[in-house]
């Protein structure tokens, strides 16, 4: 039996942090980037930790394509831990924002 392919109308949230060498590398930018082409909504700031914080809605298929570029990270960044967390879809996500 094949494996029911993920259905590309179902949305998932997830909240990524991301630690290591990730701020003032332009990773929030990197991040919108992605989620703009990938048409993916929500958010990502940087925290007084040091790390940055992305909140996620998007199809299964566009978001693991996201985490795997977040995990990867912009050029000048480097990537030392790396957090996933399942959240609730909130409605009303229609952009990805910097805050």
């Amino acid at each position: 039996m094949e494996p029911k392919p993920k259905d590309r109308h179902q949305k998932i949230a997830k909240r990524f942090v991301i630690s290591g060498r990730v701020q003032g590398v332009g990773f929030r930018y990197f991040a919108q980037g992605w989620a703009n082409q990938l048409g993916i909504c929500g958010y990502v700031k940087n925290l007084w930790s040091g790390s940055v914080e992305v909140y996620a809605v998007g199809d299964p298929v566009s978001m693991e394509e996201f985490k795997r570029q977040l995990a990867e990270g912009p050029r000048m960044a480097r990537v030392k831990g790396f957090e996933e967390m399942d959240e609730t879809v909130e409605g009303g996500c229609s952009r990805f924002s910097i805050e």
